[in-house]
């Protein structure tokens, strides 16, 4: 008994000095803790007040495509047009389905795959809160007054659409998501054009009009355009990751700039749930609500296997160089930890969703009255998928927690598999980590899984090399604006995003 004691401890100890070996030597990402100064703000008033006046303007799309107000889309393409003359008279412009807009700038050599560069034009509504009119108050480059505005959240503290410049900050829907990277694009392209620079490859630009409700009637049919051309782009740009504060990640101990080499699949599922109906005097033992229940249990409890992915390994590598020790120990030793590491991550809903394909129940409807008992009962179920699951995989989930009921299941809105992953040791990333280290050069710059959708999904057929990534510096109560009340785009950040796309194009071929 002593000696298969003495072998146990030994293997514990060998165990203990593997994991310490491996922890000490796993090729964590240096952080650069020194303080480089990087590119020094220049402020540019016109371009501030450019951005300003495309805030004012109510581009906002919600519903069903075709219950916008598209003259707000009118206005849009007028109000860049006439702030930026040297990019419309120096580029080949396109529109695609209307208010699909598409630059090109033209490459000197044509044998080189062109790079593109994606936003779009339509913003959120601002609220529900009692609003006030604030037309008065917007303006256009030809003077003539914008379409009026007759509502604007009275709990901002600047208008929605007010385009306020104050506190070092342009107020606006859409100061974040996402005109800021819409305008700021116009502007480094605009810099280019002035300055006489020709690039190597064709420069495009290209700007949805419906992204926040799907993106089928601008960025599909523009990526459709393309296709149609037989364009392939060396790299495609769009939204999906930020640079988030020191402190705002909890266990990491570094500015992280998140770059989206990936985003998830989508799948939102009604499922009608049948059983008896009556009055509530007199109740059968079980109901279609209590039928509903059980399978809404199963879904959240056996929900589909958590998995470190290799670009969630990735991740992890790059930034764990700025964790704990206890930490890296889990990455550097998931030969062995891995359920362990896999166990934390799942307890946190943000690091749970980079792990696995979420379920979430999001919305319910039985009876109509307190008393009467509903013989149908249905509720619907979002699912978020994860590169490597599937949606077939995911029906097969539903199929289970249905089991022994009598249910209808049916689809709703857009499905879509999880997108591929874009490789990072390509140009077109190094680029990103190089002109992240002009703006900010202490941020651990790594690829990451965006976990809402993009246009960028659209734009597979034509790219293999996709990245989402706005390049501003944000905290929690930035964040937290992003489609609520006081969203707001720092002049420090939107400078800084002007030099960043305009580094990228200056020296893609430079290296």
């Amino acid at each position: 008994m002593r000696k298969l004691l003495f072998i146990l401890a030994g293997i514990i100890v060998i165990l203990i000095i593997v994991v310490l070996i491996k922890t000490l030597t796993y090729p964590f990402k240096k952080v650069n803790s020194k303080n480089g100064e990087g590119w020094k703000m220049v402020k540019d008033d016109m371009a501030i007040q450019r951005l300003s006046g495309g805030l004012k303007i109510p581009s906002v799309s919600a519903g069903k495509l075709g219950d916008f107000d598209y003259s707000a889309f009118d206005t849009i393409k007028e109000y860049l047009e006439a702030s930026y003359p040297s990019v419309y008279g120096n580029t080949e412009f396109e529109e695609i389905n209307t208010y699909g807009l598409v630059f090109r700038l033209k490459g000197s050599d044509p044998s080189l795959s062109p790079i593109l560069f994606l936003s779009h034009t339509d913003v959120v509504p601002p609220g529900d809160a009692e609003v006030k009119d604030q037309s008065k108050n917007m303006f256009r480059p030809d003077d003539k007054p914008l379409p009026p505005v007759s509502k604007v959240a009275e709990d901002w503290d600047y208008g929605p659409f007010s385009g306020a410049v104050a506190n070092g900050r342009i107020y606006g829907r859409g100061a974040i998501d996402m005109k800021g990277m819409l305008f700021s694009l116009m502007e480094s392209l605009d810099n280019l054009i002035k300055s006489k620079h020709v690039p190597k490859r064709d420069i495009y630009l290209a700007f949805g009009f419906d992204e926040e409700v799907g993106g089928q009637e601008g960025a599909a049919k523009i990526a459709a355009y393309f296709k149609s051309k037989g364009l392939v782009f060396d790299a495609v740009y769009d939204e999906g990751g930020l640079i988030l504060e020191k402190g705002s990640v909890a266990g990491i101990n570094s500015e992280v700039a998140v770059i989206g080499c990936a985003e998830k699949g989508f799948l939102s599922v009604k499922i009608k749930v049948k059983g008896l109906g009556g009055h509530a005097s007199m109740p059968p033992m079980e109901s279609a609500i209590g039928k509903a229940a059980v399978i809404m249990q199963r879904l959240e409890r056996d929900q589909m296997k958590p998995i470190i992915t290799p670009l969630i390994n990735q991740f992890f590598t790059n930034i764990g160089g700025s964790m704990s020790f206890v930490s890296r120990m889990g990455i550097a030793n998931q030969w062995l930890l891995k359920p362990v590491l896999l166990s934390q991550l799942t307890k946190t809903n943000s690091t749970n969703a980079l792990v696995r394909t979420t379920t979430a129940l999001t919305m319910m409807k039985g009876s109509d009255a307190p008393n009467v008992l509903s013989p149908e009962v249905e509720f619907v179920v979002n699912f978020r998928l994860l590169p490597g699951n599937t949606v077939r995989d995911v029906k097969a989930q539903i199929a289970e927690a249905t089991k022994g009921f009598d249910v209808e299941v049916k689809e709703i809105d857009s499905v879509k598999e999880a997108s591929a992953v874009s490789p990072t040791g390509t140009k077109a990333f190094r680029l990103i980590e190089a002109a992240i280290k002009e703006i900010h050069p202490t941020a651990i710059a790594t690829p990451y899984l965006t976990v809402g959708g993009t246009d960028a999904y659209k734009y597979q057929i034509v790219s293999k090399n996709i990245y989402r990534f706005m390049p501003i510096k944000i905290n929690d109560a930035e964040k937290q604006s992003i489609h609520s009340t006081n969203e707001y785009l720092s002049i420090e950040n939107y400078m800084k995003m002007i030099h960043y796309f305009e580094y990228i194009m200056r020296n893609y071929d430079q290296e």
